[in-house]
């Protein structure tokens, strides 16, 4: 039996380290080439620069002419304003949302209860493609023109699951004696939630916010195809250079976008245990 759980122990120490090579090494190896100063083969090593992420900042720099340069720099800068601009806008509504039906879902018993909660995990299982024809579908017969609008509409309607999945798991395990405890000394319902509920729900409201921000930023599908043509999000201009080829100034970017979300993920794990 030794034997057995020793073997069981070791296999799953191997598949875990696998699986988190699996899923890092490629982040790894974009990082490093990010800096690879060979401009047509990202995978000859032939130095060490900064020169690629100096371009996308909009810096002058001096390489080589096949380098697949960025046509306007104002252009990316557009973009990532417009992604940040929607993220913003998307997880305050989302996170505003999301919370009020989880809330109302856990506390309240009505008719069609089951059903309304199984509605609200359908925006996450439904396929990205299917959700954004449906939503252009949706806003070309009601004649609303595609752009900003449509983009922070859409998003919503499956990120506000998220939060709502997020925010019933910490209610599910909060203590409801505390709420019945401060009923019982005296304080109406705004006070029992606004010092007792809302403190205990904080974290997972924070999580289910960050959550919903990081999604936002990096959705494509959905986005594609309610933007119309006058608005584009980083990563509808990071696909757009991907058809030109695979280039170092790519790698530049992606390492941004991965630095920003270890940052926004860290944030929230340290607003998280500041609440406890």
């Amino acid at each position: 039996m030794k034997i057995f759980a020793s073997l069981a122990r070791g296999s799953l120490i191997a598949y875990t380290a696998l699986f988190f090579a699996f899923i890092y090494i490629p982040l790894a190896l974009i990082a490093v080439y990010s800096f690879n100063s060979n401009p047509i083969n990202m995978m000859t090593w032939t130095g060490f620069t900064t020169e690629w992420y100096a371009q996308v900042l909009g810096f002058k720099t001096t390489v080589s002419e096949n380098a697949l340069y960025i046509e306007s720099t104002d252009q990316l800068v557009q973009a990532v304003w417009n992604s940040l601009m929607i993220a913003a806008s998307t997880t305050t509504i989302a996170t505003m949302l999301g919370t009020a039906i989880a809330i109302a879902l856990y506390r309240f018993d009505f008719f069609g209860r089951r059903f309304y909660r199984t509605v609200m995990f359908m925006p996450m299982l439904m396929p990205d493609i299917v959700l954004g024809i449906a939503l252009l579908i949706f806003f070309v017969n009601a004649g609303v023109n595609l752009g900003l609008k449509t983009i922070i509409i859409g998003q919503c309607t499956f990120l506000i699951s998220y939060v709502f999945i997020v925010v019933s798991a910490r209610l599910a395990g909060m203590d409801r004696t505390l709420e019945h405890a401060s009923a019982d000394l005296g304080a109406n319902e705004w006070t029992t939630f606004r010092k007792v509920v809302f403190p205990q729900l904080l974290p997972g409201i924070v999580g289910g916010a960050l959550l919903a921000f990081i999604i936002s930023m990096d959705d494509l599908v959905i986005t594609y195809f309610i933007a119309g043509v006058d608005v584009t999000t980083l990563p509808m201009f990071i696909f757009a250079m991907l058809r030109r080829g695979i280039k170092p100034e790519i790698n530049a970017i992606a390492v941004m976008m991965l630095t920003f979300s270890f940052v926004v993920a860290s944030l929230g794990l340290y607003l998280r245990s500041r609440q406890k």
